[in-house]
């Protein structure tokens, strides 16, 4: 709020600031027992929005843990920034509804305050400085992207303060030595260990695997983890070829497939090429028993274009899907402490407080909020040392799915990809069983003809 003062002489202005600060001093006793209160910032010059996720109302004498972040509002990761903020906001709403954040004693609750980075590597670097030096804050949820993430952690590790890497899903992230940083997302890897996984349980004998991807780096490691994992699963890959990025035409690659006796095939990149492989390899009639494919059968323009005919059966890894089977009765049965809402209710909420309905990166975001609340209470401290310590011993199980990170990266080992299978014009999710809404269609007959 801007206050303007027409001051009539200079014993008038210091008057004026004498009661103001008297007045601020006691706002500060009354909210936090002492601590510096966020500041609800308008845009500054340079345009870096400060904001604050709304609190409930609370009475005086309440304390706060203070998140700190930047999320993407403006340029090419805005949507995917802005889905993450409302799902920070969203969990941090429950979180202060259901008791709070209990440690050594003491109740918190808390607040998150963000800064827009523009989708600008030099914005975090800058931003995540201020939040730690300026804002104090006392832990940090990263930005969205691997390239963002990277750049705030450079900062954020020389603080010794905890970052949770919600939208970051490169193993580079977590292959630098970095102490602090915690990951929520299944990291690139992992991107089709659940496809092959699924192969595995069918225990089909005759399985020979293709893997076709795009020649960049998210989808070279993806294809090269998922290579290396389904050889040590025992499958053949009998063909292993990437493609220039921004290829759509593919018929000479496919050829080649076909001549290698691959039955299955996995990989692509991003939604034009992944769509065109799949119609090619359908139009030059390569008979496959199962096709797992990143990023475009997950949408829905992918069945919208292709129809039944192609769609049908075809798979793809996500990272979480609103119809995720999660629940307290799965994280028993694999030995996993669970906390937060249910997919349900995070559907719900999310509604209420947004509108629309969240893509995973809000959920993503969402699942890093209560990863962190568990960790600071196994810890008993705000002390990073010791919440970094108490993730290592953590296994938690939340509406987005298992966590649980390797002790000496912070790289997430516990969360599967899921695996989304089109049936009948719907998107369904078939694997892990623990997530699974619908029984798996293999092989689909549209595909593999009986």
């Amino acid at each position: 709020m801007e206050v303007t003062l027409a001051v009539a002489s200079k014993a008038l202005l210091v008057g004026v600031a004498v009661v103001i600060l008297v007045v601020i001093v006691a706002a500060v006793f009354m909210r936090g027992g002492g601590g510096a209160a966020p500041q609800q910032q308008a845009p500054a010059a340079g345009g870096e929005a400060a904001g604050e996720a709304q609190q409930p109302a609370g009475g005086g004498g309440e304390e706060y843990i203070t998140i700190g972040g930047t999320v993407s509002l403006q340029g090419k990761y805005a949507h995917e920034g802005k889905m993450g903020l409302c799902g920070f906001q969203v969990a941090i709403d429950w979180v202060n509804e259901n008791g709070g954040v209990k440690v050594g004693g003491k109740t918190y609750k808390l607040r998150y305050v963000y800064y827009d980075d523009k989708s600008s590597k030099d914005e975090v670097q800058k931003l995540y400085t201020k939040l730690i030096t300026e804002d104090k804050v006392d832990f940090l949820m990263a930005p969205y992207s691997s390239s963002l993430t990277l750049a705030a952690v450079a900062i954020t590790d020389q603080y010794n303060k905890i970052l949770l890497s919600w939208g970051g899903a490169s193993d580079k992230i977590f292959e630098k030595g970095y102490r602090y940083v915690v990951q929520v997302l299944s990291p690139a890897s992992r991107y089709l260990a659940s496809a092959i996984d699924f192969l595995a349980s069918t225990g089909d004998k005759d399985i020979k695997i293709a893997i076709i991807y795009e020649n960049a780096a998210f989808a070279a490691t993806v294809a090269e983890a998922a290579k290396k994992y389904a050889e040590e699963k025992g499958f053949q890959v009998v063909f292993y070829q990437s493609y220039p990025k921004g290829a759509t035409e593919f018929a000479q690659i496919i050829t080649k497939a076909k001549q290698s006796g691959a039955n299955v095939l996995l990989g692509g990149g991003h939604f034009q090429d992944g769509l065109q492989l799949v119609k090619q390899a359908h139009d030059l009639g390569w008979r496959l028993k199962f096709i797992s494919i990143l990023v475009a059968p997950t949408l829905p323009d992918f069945y919208k274009e292709l129809g039944g005919e192609i769609a049908e059966g075809v798979t793809a890894p996500s990272q979480w899907e609103a119809g995720a089977k999660y629940s307290p009765e799965a994280a028993q049965k694999m030995g996993f402490e669970w906390y937060g809402f249910t997919g349900d209710e995070f559907l719900k909420r999310f509604r209420e407080k947004c509108g629309g309905d969240p893509s995973y990166h809000a959920a993503s975001a969402a699942a890093a909020v209560f990863y962190l609340v568990k960790a600071i209470e196994k810890a008993g401290s705000l002390d990073s040392d010791k919440v970094r310590e108490a993730f290592n011993q953590l296994k938690l199980m939340t509406f987005f799915g298992p966590l649980q990170i390797d002790p000496e990266t912070g790289k997430q080992v516990a969360h599967p990809m899921l695996l989304v299978q089109w049936q009948n014009g719907e998107k369904v999710i078939i694997w892990p069983p623990e997530a699974a809404n619908a029984e798996p269609v293999y092989p689909p007959n549209n595909w593999w003809p009986q």
